[in-house]
């Protein structure tokens, strides 16, 4: 398979949010044109990011939802469970293990982690906060997939190093600083402060 840009990876999860209201909504197909509203594409881009994984849908009719839905799940790796920790109780953690799209998604959050002796010990929605000095041990005994941090940007780096040494191949980082990691190690970021500096660009933008 070729290389495929985050960016359609991201345009596939939208896709994807779509197909699952239309098969609530009873709708058996839909068009290119709204997946592309959904998705912030065009129709063209649209069969363009499907055609990276073959041939989909027919011309004149559309795409089978229920199809359609089940292929990019495939796709996407959803049809098994991910373990993931969290590291970091503090707000984004809060929000994070209170979010139930996770366990939609067949994301079931296994621990949380802090390093303040106030918080551990403490119950933070379903889950007791660990001590983040328990990370090494618990993994060895309970391994997982994903590793979610949300501490500052000073500590982002050394729990980043943690985790790896432990087998973690997967972060989804949350702390505003660029983690230095092996090739084989995948890094999603999310900055918030970059985003709204994207939303401050548009605005400024718009009104020129």
């Amino acid at each position: 398979m070729r290389h495929v840009a985050p960016s359609t990876v991201r345009r596939l999860s939208h896709y994807l949010q779509h197909l699952e209201l239309a098969e609530r909504q009873g709708q058996a197909t839909v068009s290119s044109r709204a997946l592309a509203k959904w998705g912030g594409a065009t129709p063209a881009q649209v069969r363009k990011d499907l055609s990276f994984f073959g041939s989909f849908g027919k011309r004149g009719i559309g795409y089978p939802v229920q199809e359609l839905a089940g292929k990019i799940k495939a796709i996407l790796g959803l049809g098994r469970e991910y373990r993931v920790v969290l590291i970091g109780a503090g707000r984004i953690g809060a929000a994070l293990a209170n979010y139930p799209g996770f366990d939609a998604r067949g994301f079931t959050i296994t621990a949380i982690y802090d390093v303040d002796p106030a918080k551990i010990g403490r119950r933070l929605d379903a889950y007791e906060i660990r001590d983040v000095a328990q990370l090494e041990s618990d993994l060895a005994r309970q391994p997982v997939d994903i590793a979610v941090i949300g501490t500052p940007a000073a500590a982002a780096q050394g729990i980043a190093d943690r985790v790896v040494r432990c087998g973690v191949r997967a972060i989804l980082n949350f702390a505003p600083v660029t983690l230095a990691v092996p090739n084989e190690v995948a890094v999603s970021n999310v900055n918030m402060a970059m985003e709204l500096e994207a939303l401050s660009f548009a605005l400024n933008h718009k009104r020129a």
